[in-house]
Parts: structure tokens; sequence; C-alpha cells
């Protein structure tokens, strides 16, 4: 390795830590590792059943069995990111669960679109 390659690491780091920071924002090739990152922790969550990583029994297993991902993702990705998408997680499952249970109490579904002022509900008038 010559000394353009020892800077040229230097900058890599510069750059993969001000994105990890939120100084900069990521480039696509960084969302994809990002995302790549998220999703490999989430199949590990998935594979040991965690819904919540952050809180609880399932922070303790995360950090047990998924410790490897979650490096990867933190690495990988924003703080500010890893932070959403942990707490999108559980908000999706809540809503997915939600959903269900307004499903079996009989609830009906409405399509977007079919509210007040919707132009195809105003042209029956």
């Amino acid at each position: 390795m010559g000394l353009f390659g020892f800077f040229n690491a230097s900058t890599e780091d510069k750059r993969k830590e001000e994105v990890r920071t939120g100084a900069v924002a990521p480039d696509r090739s960084e969302r994809q590792r990002c995302w790549d990152a998220r999703d490999g922790f989430w199949r590990c969550l998935d594979k040991h059943e965690v819904i919540d990583s952050l809180s609880g029994e399932g922070k303790k297993i995360a950090e047990r069995d998924c410790a490897q991902e979650n490096k990867v993702f933190e690495r990988d990705c924003a703080s500010a990111w890893v932070t959403y998408f942990k707490k999108y997680r559980i908000a999706d499952y809540q809503k997915k669960k939600t959903f269900e249970r307004l499903e079996k109490e009989g609830a009906n579904k409405m399509a977007v679109g079919q509210g007040p002022g919707d132009a195809s509900a105003s042209a029956g008038r």
C-alpha cells in the first residue's frame, strides 16, 4: 500500500463517519449498504422472534444473538437511521396487529380516495 492508499483509506473512513453521524447525506451506494445491513439485522431478529430490539427481553435477545448483524447495521447506517428503523419495525408490527384485530371485529376496508371530497365520491350526487 503506497502513500496514496493510506490517504484514500483515511478519507474513506472519514466519509463513513460523516455519514454515520449525519454530517453528510449518504449517496446511493451508501444507502443501499445501509438497507442491506438493516435487512440482515431484521432477518436475525425474525429468526429469534424479536420485534422490539430497543427494550426489554427483545433487547437482551438481540444483544446476545444478533450482535454481529447489529454491529454491521450500526456501522453502515447513520445513527439516526438506525434508531428510526428500529422504531419503525415496532410501529409497523403494531399497525399490522391493529389491522388484524379490526378485521376480526368486522371493520370495513376502505380504499384510499373514498373519503369526503373525493371526485369519484361526489360524481354520484
